[in-house]
């Protein structure tokens, strides 16, 4: 497949993968994706899982041509973009690694070898020439691991953005883009939604015509709502109005009182209403809905002084994601001590912006005539206009400073003493301001 008469398609299919990452399915497989830069120099961006490397490899020889690379452009180190260097550079010893330099740590990590005098440090700002195109490089530290970077290719006003906008599902398979890549998004990057709104940013002012990311399909229409939605999953923005209901269910009584719910809110005509039985659902589908919708219905039972233990597994999703900004309401079934609305609630405190509904339902056991007066109450109250108000954005710093260890960006004037590094926990001794071009 060819991106333009110069840059070729060169990645590949996984349909023998039945969870990626060891958790996420993905029932119609997967694509790692590598793209070809035919110059007067040669570049390969980034290789494939090791399970198709030799294919890979084959492939990038038939579309050489009997030429040899000049560069191996490496934007990410995860295994299925990065397992296949050392395999390439023994096929091609004299092409030339390009990375940032944390890349090239874990390279010493992952192969035992450094590679130390075939290698270009992309430094921020970077810049490379292949001839008639011109490669410039776009730092992404924790988009979503702390070494990425993104290549922004000047002439035909291409991005390659690494793991950024995509999506699972191989290639070769016949799929709408949004559901499966808002599914990837919050599963994998949803936790550095600060650190994708800063690289959203620095390429604010590029002419971006097409978009080569590491997994799904090349977006090549209308890049300009691909970059916004990612504005709105970045943001912790609703994408729609809508209700999504995530419960779970012992002996059937608060799966009742959910129907009865999601019944009512229908009636009323407030958008979709999406219902998740967290023991049973995908529940990478169930947090990829609760961030697409502006209101959230949480019901479960107490159990053993606790909550049901995929509540709790959802809830942490959420929490280590960020949610934000929505409206959020509580359904709780209890015989005798039920705790679930206050288990819950403790879980959600440190959620920024979230509006509590002011009603709630309370089962004892089995649904009766008050729980039914309840459950029209909450309706109501989810059916009225968002009670979400917008926070003001917090004053940006004029300086910005980066961990070492992962690659955190904190944005202030000046570093506290006391700072510590939100992802790695590091100390503020760990951080260096950084000036980027």
């Amino acid at each position: 497949m060819n991106i333009s008469p110069s840059i070729r398609y060169i990645g590949v299919n996984d349909h023998q993968l039945d969870l990626f990452e060891g958790q996420y399915t993905v029932p119609h497989g997967m694509a790692y994706n590598s793209y070809l830069i035919l110059d007067e120099k040669i570049a390969v961006m980034d290789t494939v899982d090791v399970a198709f490397t030799q294919a890979w490899l084959d492939q990038l020889e038939s579309n050489l041509e009997g030429r040899k690379p000049d560069y191996l452009i490496i934007q990410h180190m995860e295994p299925d973009h990065s397992a296949s260097i050392l395999q390439f550079m023994e096929r091609y010893p004299q092409t030339t690694l390009a990375a940032s330099a944390k890349a090239f740590s874990m390279i010493k990590n992952f192969f035992g070898r450094d590679f130390e005098n075939q290698r270009l440090i992309l430094a921020p700002g970077a810049s490379l020439s292949l001839g008639v195109h011109q490669l410039s490089f776009i730092t992404a530290p924790m988009v979503h691991w702390p070494e990425v970077i993104m290549t922004y290719e000047q002439k035909e006003g291409i991005l390659f953005s690494a793991d950024a906008f995509g999506k699972f599902g191989a290639l070769d398979e016949e799929e709408e883009w949004l559901s499966e890549a808002r599914r990837y998004y919050f599963g994998i990057v949803g936790k550095y939604g600060a650190q994708v709104q800063l690289v959203l940013k620095k390429a604010a002012n590029l002419d971006i015509r097409k978009i080569c990311p590491l997994h799904g399909p090349v977006l090549s229409e209308n890049t300009e709502k691909y970059l916004k939605i990612y504005d709105t999953w970045s943001s912790y923005k609703a994408e729609e109005e809508g209700v999504v209901i995530a419960y779970t269910s012992v002996y059937g009584n608060t799966r009742k009182a959910v129907m009865e719910l999601k019944a009512q809110l229908e009636e009323k005509n407030i958008g979709p209403v999406t219902v998740y039985d967290l023991a049973r659902s995908d529940m990478s589908q169930a947090v990829a809905d609760a961030f697409r919708y502006s209101r959230l219905v949480l019901a479960t039972t107490t159990y053993n002084g606790d909550i049901f233990p995929f509540m709790r597994e959802f809830i942490q999703h959420l929490t280590e994601r960020n949610f934000s900004n929505r409206t959020v309401a509580f359904m709780e079934n209890g015989s005798w001590a039920p705790m679930a609305e206050k288990v819950m609630k403790e879980m959600l405190a440190e959620c920024k912006n979230l509006s509590y509904a002011e009603n709630s339902v309370k089962i004892l056991s089995a649904m009766n005539e008050e729980n039914l007066a309840r459950i029209s109450l909450l309706a109501s109250e989810l059916s009225a206009p968002c009670a979400i108000k917008e926070e003001a954005a917090p004053e940006k710093g004029s300086k910005r400073f980066a961990c070492k260890i992962c690659g955190y960006v904190h944005e202030a004037d000046a570093l506290p003493e006391d700072f510590r590094c939100p992802l790695c926990k590091r100390p503020a001794a760990y951080f260096e301001e950084v000036k980027e071009n």
